[in-house]
């Protein structure tokens, strides 16, 4: 397993819900949440085999701003 981190303009639950279908149905997702408190809304996912690029798609097909921290 591993854990990906990202910048996102998730900024409120409205936003966040927008996408928490999404999240919670990917198949390699164990566990996923987004830390409001944060200055850069960071979203952390919990996942077996799974790319960034997925995560950042998905997010921004969405219409929502998605950026790996390395």
């Amino acid at each position: 397993m591993e854990i990906l981190v990202f910048k996102t303009n998730l900024t409120n639950k409205k936003k966040i819900s927008a996408v928490e279908n999404t999240l919670d149905i990917h198949p390699n997702i164990n566990r996923w949440n987004v830390d409001l408190n944060d200055c850069d809304n960071i979203l952390r996912i919990e996942a077996n085999d799974l790319s960034p690029k997925e995560i950042e798609s998905i997010l921004l097909n969405a219409g929502y701003y998605c950026k790996e921290l390395e």
